[in-house]
């Protein structure tokens, strides 16, 4: 308001008072002086007070915690001080990390189809789709700095136990449905051993040893009341929020498009049982860049598939028309997601 001010000198020079007598002067002076308490207590449209600034920064900006939320079925109480701090902490990471948070958003809308039917089918509840979120931002290429990869951030030796390929050439953990179904796998292993899904989910971060250690030593049921390494004891509150964040983004600012969001890639399959010598003149045969092959099959590490046992491999080709990206025909997984 007080940039209003810087009106009246304006005003003074415009009307060039120099050429009019002392008196008129006066009067001038005068009048607008009476304007200056209007100029002040106006506002432009655009404007708030205070106090609806102070609201809206409120509303718009901090996440409310809730009372309440479930993973899996299960119903947590997120009442008790420290549950409720832990929760703020995540939501807050969530609604301030814009970047990271906007791209796994998008990113959802194109992995979540293919995601969601495998769990379905390996009986695991949906939910963990959440816990492939936190893992890996939906980043196919994703790598830890201890050498976990994929979405479901995979460790070698715990890769190949549970059956996938890793090698120089193939690395079956960067496979979307093979490393989905090979997660699914140790999850269930898990559940049979804890009967919980939260503690299922808690294991996957740190350990089935280290989470049996500390129920034992610490004499808990729930997972969330273990006193854990901060990594382990942010993960579940950080599946709680990551939850919440998907429920609606706009309660979190985050107001997305239809168009803003990646869509699903169409492409065919090709069955290749015998070695691929050049992966970029395989390519360049299916209209493709080695870029794009690579992005459709992660799986893929180098420039070769040597296959010197015959093993059947399932390559992604994707279609023509798939390779143009068309904003306006794509389309939201889930309507809440968006605000069009």
């Amino acid at each position: 308001m007080q940039n209003r001010l810087y009106i009246l000198p304006l005003i003074f020079r415009s009307m060039k008072l120099p050429q009019l007598d002392s008196f008129v002067k006066f009067l001038v002076l005068i009048a607008l002086g009476a304007c200056i308490p209007f100029l002040l207590a106006s506002r432009l449209p655009h404007e708030a007070s205070e106090s609806e600034q102070s609201n809206n920064t409120i509303e718009n900006i901090l996440p409310t915690v809730p009372q309440k939320a479930t993973f899996a079925g299960k119903e947590y109480d997120l009442r008790n001080y420290d549950r409720r701090e832990r929760m703020d902490r995540e939501l807050l990471a969530f609604t301030y990390m814009h970047s990271n948070t906007i791209q796994t958003l998008k990113k959802a809308n194109r992995f979540f189809p293919q995601i969601e039917p495998i769990l379905q089918e390996e009986g695991v509840p949906d939910d963990f789709k959440y816990l492939m979120a936190i893992e890996s931002s939906l980043n196919t290429t994703a790598r830890s700095p201890a050498g976990a990869v994929g979405l479901w951030q995979i460790m070698t030796q715990t890769g190949r136990e549970l059956g996938l390929e890793v090698n120089d050439n193939v690395d079956e953990r960067y496979n979307i449905e093979k490393s989905t179904r090979a997660a699914c796998r140790y999850l269930k292993q898990a559940y049979a051993k804890y009967g919980d899904w939260m503690l299922v989910a808690a294991s996957y971060n740190a350990g089935q040893g280290r989470i049996s250690t500390q129920l034992s030593k610490q004499k808990v049921q729930e997972g969330m009341d273990l006193l854990l390494v901060e990594e382990t004891s942010r993960y579940m509150f950080r599946l709680l929020a990551v939850k919440e964040l998907f429920k609606n983004p706009s309660k979190f600012g985050f107001k997305l498009r239809s168009t803003d969001l990646y869509p699903a890639i169409p492409y065919t399959t090709e069955e290749v049982n015998s070695p691929i010598v050049d992966l970029v003149s395989y390519a360049q045969s299916k209209g493709l860049t080695y870029a794009q092959l690579r992005d459709a099959n992660p799986w893929l590490r180098g420039y070769s598939v040597p296959n010197k046992t015959g093993k059947k491999y399932i390559l992604r080709i994707p279609t023509k028309d798939g390779l143009i990206y068309d904003p306006a025909k794509t389309r939201a997984h889930y309507k809440h997601w968006v605000v069009d």
